[in-house]
Formats: C-alpha cells, structure tokens, sequence
C-alpha cells in the first residue's frame, strides 16, 4: 500500500511514525514544497472509512474556524484516496506526550511543564467546546509535542539521565471520534483510563467529559503513571473512590448499570483481592502532592474541580483557563520576565 503510495502521490514516504487497527501513519516528504508532512492511510474497511470521513469533515471546521492556526488543534492539509485507502495529510508533529514519557522513563513533568502544556491543551478544547465539539478521546497519546528535540540532564533524584525538552507547545490530535452536540451520543466513549465516571454509568455525557479525561492526563504527567489503572468497569469506579471519596447516591441511583449499585452505594466487595490492589495504587488525591508548594496546591485544586463526579459542578474549561494556576499564562510576558 505504501510502495503504492510512494509512486502515485507528489509525496515520498520516509518512515512510518506509528501504526494500529485503522492503518498507520507515515513521514513523507511534499516533493513539490521540500516539506515533511505526516499522513494518516485509512484501511480500507467500511467502518474505518467512515470514521476516516468523520475526521475530515472535524479538522475541516477546525481549520475554517482557526484559520490563522491559533489554538493547538493539528492542522490537516489535505485529504485523497487512493485505491480505496483514505490519506489524511497532516502537519509533521514531534513525539506523543505519552512516547516522550516512556522513553524518560515515565519521569515526571514538573509543575511549571505541565502549567504550560495544560494551558495550550485547555485553550484548545475550549475551542473545540465553543464550537460545539467534544473530542472524547483525551489522552496523553493524543496530545503530541510541535518538536521533542531534547538536551540530556543528570537527575540526582533518580541518579540516571532524563530527557528535557526544549520547547512544551503542544497540539491536540486525532478527531477520528469528535462529536458535535447535535449528533447522535454513542453510549461509550473515551480510553478505559481517562473515561469519565457518567459514561461508566451510562448516565449520558457531554462536553464535560473532555474535562474529565484532562483532569487524569495532568494527573499523568505529574506521577509519570496512570491514575486509574484498570480494565474493569466497577474496579475503575471503585478506584475512584478511594482517590475522590464516595460517588453520590443521586448519580448511582440515576445510573442504567444498577448492578454496580447496593443500597445507593457502590456495590464493591471491600474484602476482596481487588481491593487490596487498589488500596496499594490508589491514594486520596491530595496525599499525592509531592512537595506542597503553593503552586501544586494550586494544581491540586483545579484537578479536584476537574475531577468532579457531578458534571453540574465539575469546572468548566472556559472556567479553568481563570483558575489561579494560570495566573503566570495570563500574565504579560514583560511583567512574567
């Protein structure tokens, strides 16, 4: 498919930078602009297509709206088919959030790193929020560095070398599963790790759950681990629980998956082998503060706002982009220096 490519398209592949169930995605050279741009090769199967389609017309709006490149939404530059196989031509980003972490060996970000990627990323999905557009899949895979050329630096706390990047811009990608307000809600959305506790309760969902997902990717960064690692549904509210505290009995006896309720609680064995597994990865949230700065209280209190069970009181990103944490992004360059 891709020696195909390569001869019949004004791009010559390089390298593949990443692959999965829908195709992979290639580095290729523009020979008519001398550029490198990344392009998405669709499978050529119905439902991959379709999502394919889905995606186009997404990035089309977001281009149309943004078309001075403002917010860190990835830009897409063209779009074809050939034989059958959807090729999404994309701007060439640098590494995932995520592949930058695991080759650091899941070091953490500090607090500074996180305020100025979390800024972009926040300003980006308020953008795709005023437009009436969820994302639904926030997570660090999906969220990639402009460039992640890096200097190496000795960490005394962990006596090896880390990775520390030059520059944090950021940019948001794969809208495969964006949904706009007026268009039908599937029932589940979201990775398992970053999906928001009304989904799991099949409570319905909206923008608040891009939220949500944010909330567990800062968490991410300021770890180095997942929040809520697990691959089973009632395990994962289970775990949130012991990081949050109780889910509400208003949202439990609202829930369609009675069977995760006892009694308007949580129906979870306390006793079982489970829970000694979450009790050994989980901690309430505010004992996962490193060293109680007042900048981390600050981080710590958005996240709690973030991390909300009831979307009527979870925070808003329009909200969030005013929290004290920002107060730095906010303020003129000048007085910043």
């Amino acid at each position: 498919m891709i020696d195909a490519l390569t001869l019949t398209f004004k791009d010559e592949v390089v390298s593949t930078l990443g692959a999965g169930a829908f195709g992979k995605v290639v580095e290729c050279t523009d020979r008519e602009k001398g550029e490198q741009v990344a392009v998405k090769i669709v499978r050529n199967i119905d439902c991959f297509r379709e999502v394919a389609k889905s995606e186009i017309v997404v990035l089309e709006e977001i281009n149309s709206l943004d078309d001075d490149n403002r917010f860190a939404c990835v830009r897409m530059l063209d779009w074809f088919e050939h034989e059958g196989h959807i090729c999404i031509v994309f701007e060439l980003l640098g590494l995932s959030t995520f592949e930058f972490l695991r080759q650091n060996k899941f070091l953490p970000f500090n607090v500074e790193q996180i305020r100025h990627m979390a800024f972009q990323i926040f300003r980006a999905v308020c953008f795709l929020h005023r437009n009436k557009l969820t994302h639904t899949d926030l997570k660090p895979e999906n969220i990639l560095f402009v460039s992640s050329d890096y200097d190496l630096e000795y960490n005394n706390d962990k006596g090896c070398k880390k990775k520390t990047l030059r520059s944090l811009d950021v940019k948001v990608v794969d809208f495969g599963t964006a949904t706009f307000d007026h268009q039908h809600h599937e029932s589940l959305v979201s990775t398992r790790h970053y999906r928001a506790p009304e989904v799991i309760l099949d409570l319905g969902w909206n923008q608040s759950c891009d939220v949500w997902s944010l909330g567990c990717v800062l968490m991410e960064y300021y770890l180095g681990r997942i929040l809520f690692q697990t691959h089973n549904s009632i395990e994962h509210l289970a775990m949130m629980e012991e990081v949050l505290g109780p889910i509400p009995p208003h949202l439990l006896k609202q829930s369609r998956k009675q069977h995760y309720v006892s009694n308007e609680r949580l129906n979870w064995d306390n006793q079982s082998s489970s829970n000694d597994y979450i009790k050994k990865h989980c901690q309430p949230l505010k004992q996962c503060m490193w060293r109680r700065s007042e900048e981390e209280k600050q981080l710590f209190d958005l996240l709690s706002c973030m991390l909300e069970y009831d979307v009527c009181r979870r925070i808003t990103l329009e909200e969030a982009l005013w929290h004290p944490f920002f107060t730095p992004m906010r303020t003129p360059m000048k007085q910043r220096s």
